[in-house]
């Protein structure tokens, strides 16, 4: 039953299948069937199954249907005889209990518990999903990566999701259960959804994982920690408590196990310059001091990137054209209804600008939507005064980021998110979304401006239109070295004027180092030059901080941080204004994973992981994490100091378990790096 069903690969003694499809029984009988016999089989679910409420199924052979279930015999053969069960493409998934019903007798079967799990290869099931590499990719594939970094520059984390793994589809059940869905509510994965992205957070409901965003992660795991699922999903189950800590890739690694393993076709979700828009007016606010560096003082943020899952079905709850990918989020930013869920969101709705469908799609289209507003924080009088400088319009919600399918490389996925920008489309669609959502006018809301200055008032036009300079006047930072830890840090603000005449351009740039969710941890240098230009032509000028300025911070926070570049330009003679930033991050030497291409089953074969520290300073309380699926269970390895210029080198002996591709993933983390990873995949064969 199980290769037919896509469902070999669990790893558990109990069958499972997926439903609208058949499987079959084999019964063994004392004596030979009679015609005259009663023969039925019994599929109960739940604490209390009752007939009338569809939670115990009575199937006999000579009744064939019974609430969409099918059972027929394949054939007779003295004392035995195979039935062929098709259950119903719409049935609750969960766990059912098979009994076999004679005239007299019950019989309870020693492993008789049935786990019955959504099907994307049944036509009839809502996650129907007909491209067989699709399928392959978002329900079978069990190792993927989460994209991270920056716009600036994405990298990728590779993760194992692990859906096969032991204990790993009962911890599903188990929230399943724990979710308090109704019989009828297990039936849709739109339901199903929603209250899994609740429950992978331990928010209101003692869920999987506890979100910390400290910087501080004793008695826990820090987030960078993670490689996979797996261990976090394992502990939740044999403990029954919230797993510390998550960070939003780790939300969305354990939420794409759970979906995958529950049979809903479900793929991570990176967006770069995600807007976290607390009022929902679409809007977020930045404010930057005199010298130009970012201050932490507002509600709203924007992350350097953020991940959250797409999942797909048939949305049977809405109106037509809004079925295929929908968004949901486990990451506890808002509550939604009372809890911290978020989704599913039509993908489709957020293009179109239908922000009024459930659930939550005013919340996503703010994310990938957002404008960019940036303040002046002046001290006039001994008051904090707010200036207008600067709104960007396309600024938020780029590069949206997934796994391509079947191949080990990002694929861009935005257009699906959004049309083009500046296209009609985009107009027509950000119209539409504007009538639903009432935008408030252009006052800064940070809990500081009590002391607020109305700059000009009327609020904002439907269309926000791209603030164009009279001198054409542009920014671009970009880093002149690499940028490796122990090294100074070099970067360029390269100041473009187009038109032509003599200019005089006030530049103000800083440096900051900030967490990925935008919040700003230290100060490491500011530049102040005032430039003549003669138009149309450029310069750069150079901002360079000194390894002293970062080095401490870097060591002694558990997070990665980005090196944060924010620019401000005035030109003198006409007053335009711009500002831009860039967020980069640190750059590492890699790791290198030494094994053969191919093994044999169960046959050991050794593995070798081999760093070399390129850099000029020593890395301290080095720890390397391995972990392959199907070859060798999560470990960690403590590796002391390496000093610049030293060889690490670890050996492990692996076992193979499983057969096909598998991959080895290895995160090498220290106190002045966050983590950075490697894999590399071997064939196992018989």
């Amino acid at each position: 039953n199980t290769r037919e069903h896509h469902t070999d690969g669990y790893n558990i003694k109990n069958l499972v299948v997926r439903r609208g499809q058949p499987f079959r029984v084999l019964v063994s009988l004392n004596r030979d069937l009679r015609a005259a016999d009663k023969l039925s089989l019994r599929f109960s679910i739940g604490e209390n199954p009752m007939k009338n409420r569809g939670s115990l199924l009575s199937l006999k052979p000579e009744r064939e249907d019974f609430n969409g279930w099918k059972i027929s015999v394949v054939k007779k053969d003295g004392k035995e005889c195979l039935l062929s069960v098709t259950s119903s493409p719409n049935a609750p998934v969960g766990k059912y209990n098979l009994h076999v019903k004679t005239a007299t007798n019950i019989y309870k079967p020693e492993n008789g518990v049935i786990y019955l799990l959504f099907n994307p290869w049944c036509e009839d099931d809502v996650v129907y999903m007909a491209n067989e590499a699709q399928k392959k990719e978002y329900v079978l594939n069990d190792t993927g990566y989460i994209y991270v970094g920056s716009a600036y520059n994405i990298y990728d984390r590779p993760w194992n999701f692990g859906q096969f793994e032991e204990f790993v589809l009962d911890a599903c059940m188990y929230l399943l259960d724990k979710s308090k869905l109704s019989l009828t509510e297990r039936k849709d994965p739109a339901n199903v959804s929603r209250a899994m992205s609740a429950l992978v957070n331990a928010n209101d409901d003692n869920g999987v994982l506890l979100g910390s965003w400290s910087g501080n992660y004793i008695g826990g795991t820090s987030p960078m920690d993670w490689i996979g699922s797996v261990t976090i999903l394992q502990k939740y189950y044999k403990t029954k408590k919230p797993v510390r800590y998550g960070q939003c890739w780790v939300f969305a690694g354990v939420l794409n196990t759970v979906m995958r393993c529950l049979g809903v076709p479900s793929r991570c979700v990176s967006t770069f310059d995600s807007a976290h828009d607390t009022e929902e007016n679409l809007r977020v606010d930045i404010y930057l001091n005199e010298k130009g560096e970012k201050l932490n003082i507002s509600f709203d943020s924007v992350w350097n990137f953020h991940v959250w899952n797409d999942v797909w079905m048939k949305r049977t709850d809405l109106p037509d054209g809004f079925n295929g990918w929908q968004a949901i989020d486990s990451t506890p930013q808002e509550q939604s209804q009372g809890r911290f869920q978020c989704g599913p969101c039509p993908v489709k709705a957020v293009r179109e600008g239908d922000v009024y469908l459930p659930y939550d799609s005013k919340f996503v289209y703010a994310e990938v939507n957002a404008d960019r507003v940036y303040w002046l924080v002046k001290k006039v009088n001994g008051k904090d005064k707010y200036f207008k400088i600067a709104t960007e319009t396309q600024d938020i919600g780029k590069n949206i980021s997934t796994k391509a399918v079947g191949q080990n490389r990002r694929e861009d996925i935005t257009w699906e998110y959004k049309y083009p920008e500046g296209s009609k489309e985009e107009r027509m669609s950000m119209q539409r979304a504007y009538s639903f959502i009432r935008p408030s006018g252009l006052v800064p809301r940070s809990g500081y401006a009590s002391t607020i200055q109305t700059l000009g008032g009327n609020t904002q036009p439907l269309i926000p239109k791209e603030p164009v300079t009279k001198t054409g006047l542009s920014l671009k930072i970009t880093n002149t070295e690499p940028l490796h830890p122990g090294n100074p840090l070099e970067m360029a603000i390269t100041v473009k004027i187009s038109a032509p005449g003599n200019w005089t351009v006030d530049l103000t740039g800083s440096c900051q180092l900030q967490y990925y969710t935008g919040k700003v941890q230290a100060n490491l240098g500011t530049t102040k030059e005032t430039i003549n230009l003669e138009g149309p032509s450029e310069m750069q000028i150079p901002l360079k901080i000194a390894p002293d300025a970062y080095m401490k911070t870097l060591s002694s926070v558990e997070d990665e941080v980005l090196i944060l570049v924010t620019a401000i330009a005035e030109v003198k003679e006409t007053k335009d204004k711009l500002t831009q930033e860039t967020s980069m991050r640190f750059e590492y030497p890699p790791i290198t994973v030494q094994m053969p291409e191919t093994a044999k089953l169960y046959n050991d074969f050794p593995c070798a992981f081999i760093f070399k520290n390129k850099l000029n300073v020593t890395l301290e309380n080095c720890k390397l994490l391995v972990e392959g699926l199907g070859i060798f269970k999560m470990t960690t390895f403590e590796q002391g100091d390496i000093m610049p210029g030293r060889i690490m080198k670890s050996e492990i002996i692996c076992t193979p378990t499983r057969l096909g591709e598998k991959k080895i993933v290895a995160k090498l983390i220290s106190n002045q790096m966050k983590g950075i990873s490697t894999e590399k995949a071997i064939t196992i064969t018989e």
